[in-house]
């Protein structure tokens, strides 16, 4: 297998569908799901783990239950789109555990990244202690989850 991007076949396909659905599973659970025996499913399991295709495993939390019912979708314009400010922006969002996702946009604006946190006092302390401190940061367009429609964690995985 390729690890730059390796060519999945159908086997690999429902190993992964899977595994997205529950990564719990026993090998011998996920052998008679896709048709194989334990021992070539385990090997095709460590190979897609080793391409990295199988980045990790981790339990999903329901961020509600947990008290963080809020979801904002921040838009960031930076002052100048200099590889150095850039690499700023980026290393100081990688420590803000209330940021779950972020990801350099064309258009408008530089990045889009969606923020999770119990409150609006508790999004207001985000934007003021962090966001509005990171040297760089022009503007920040902020806009307000009312409610989620689909929320998956599985990638529509097909055979190439």
């Amino acid at each position: 297998m390729n690890s730059a991007n390796p060519a999945l076949d159908a086997i690999d396909a429902r190993i992964l569908a899977a595994l997205q659905r529950d990564g719990r599973m026993t090998i011998t659970d996920l052998a008679e799901k896709v048709g194989l025996s334990p021992s070539p499913c385990l090997r095709r399991v460590r190979l897609l783990e080793e391409a990295g295709v199988i980045a990790g495993y981790v339990a999903v939390v329901d961020q509600n239950r947990v008290g963080l019912e809020i979801n904002v979708f921040a838009s960031i314009r930076l002052e100048r789109q200099r590889e150095d400010e850039m690499e700023r922006f980026s290393a100081a969002v990688a420590q803000w555990p209330e940021v779950m996702e972020c990801y350099l946009m064309t258009g408008t604006r530089d990045y889009l990244m969606r923020i999770v946190v119990g409150s609006l006092g508790e999004y207001e302390r985000f934007i003021k202690d962090k966001l509005s401190r990171l040297e760089g940061v022009s503007s920040i367009e902020s806009s307000f989850a009312l409610s989620r429609l689909k929320h998956i964690t599985a990638v529509p995985i097909r055979a190439r």
